[in-house]
């Protein structure tokens, strides 16, 4: 439904309408809204080619993410840390090779696809592949787990990360749309206006996006009534 509905507002977009070009730069690949998950996913072959480390504290020298996503994770950490909460990041980009092999081991360890799939993405089907997804924890624990959401650390998180353009984008409440269950750790990077549209509205990407483009869609067709 989501491609069907992009190709519509290419077409008006190629009509010169300023909203609909914003919407479709946004949710093409490259932008801050595009959506991936098990409907809509990512070849193998795709890694954004402007990859940047941000400068946090983090478990690695792999933590990628796009320069947006970068310059705000260091504006989030360093807001955290004058709080008194000190943030780390855990994993940022991830090629198809490598969440296959994340994948694989969940599979592995819960002994069935359909366990590790509410945990973990199958590849292609990652929004860490986007470069535009980070994992975080904290000081006193890096370990991706439901206690972050508990924490002092994710409870500001979750109430100041989109000031700063990122979302929780998996909720416990919102499983059967994302498919997921809770990841209080995973943050996704939108944008600060589409990040705070999305709090104040409760509800997930795959939503917002819709309601997003609903509107659009009908002066598309009703353009095309006339």
């Amino acid at each position: 439904m989501i491609k069907q509905l992009l190709a519509l507002l290419m077409l008006a977009a190629s009509l010169g309408q300023g909203g609909v070009h914003t919407l479709v730069d946004q949710t093409n690949l490259g932008g801050t809204l595009y959506l991936v998950n098990r409907t809509y996913q990512l070849t193998q072959d795709y890694r954004p080619d402007d990859l940047v480390m941000p400068n946090v504290k983090r478990t690695s020298s792999e933590v990628l993410l796009r320069p947006e996503a970068a310059s705000a994770l260091e504006s989030l950490f360093n807001a955290a840390k004058v709080e008194g909460h000190t943030l780390v990041a855990i994993s940022g980009f991830r090629s198809y090779q490598t969440q296959r092999a994340i994948y694989q081991r969940k599979v592995s360890a819960t002994g069935s696809k359909q366990r590790a799939q509410l945990l973990v993405a199958p590849a292609g089907t990652s929004e860490h592949q986007l470069g535009l997804a980070i994992d975080i924890g904290r000081k006193a624990s890096t370990n991706l787990n439901a206690s972050f959401g508990r924490s002092p650390e994710g409870q500001w998180v979750a109430a100041n990360a989109h000031e700063f353009g990122f979302i929780v984008r998996y909720k416990a409440e919102w499983t059967e749309i994302t498919g997921y269950a809770d990841e209080p750790w995973h943050l996704r990077f939108v944008g600060v206006d589409h990040a705070r549209a999305i709090v104040n509205r409760n509800e997930p990407l795959e939503t917002y996006i819709q309601s997003l483009a609903n509107p659009l869609l009908q002066e598309v067709l009703a353009r095309a009534n006339n």
